[in-house]
């Protein structure tokens, strides 16, 4: 399983709209998608929405959101699970 952590800082006034954009636009396109086993949404009172995704394998990136609703381009990491 590979885990994909997306994380995007809005402009002070596109806080909720970038949320919207998340879960009603860009988290859809990865539904039907059958490598996609889930993904979560967080905020934090800095304006960050952060997107946890888990894929058996060939992890897709969130299409690029509307630039007027973030202060910077989006980051993305990859991770895998440690075995201990």
């Amino acid at each position: 399983m590979i885990v994909r952590m997306w994380e995007g800082r809005a402009e002070p006034a596109g806080f909720a709209e970038l949320i919207s954009w998340v879960c009603d636009t860009a988290l859809p396109e990865f539904d039907h998608d059958p490598l996609h086993m889930g993904s979560e949404v967080f905020t934090s009172t800095d304006q960050r929405v952060v997107v946890i995704s888990r894929w058996r394998s060939r992890p897709r990136s969130l299409p690029e959101p509307p630039v007027l609703l973030v202060a910077r381009p989006p980051h993305e990491w990859d991770f895998t699970q440690v075995d201990r």
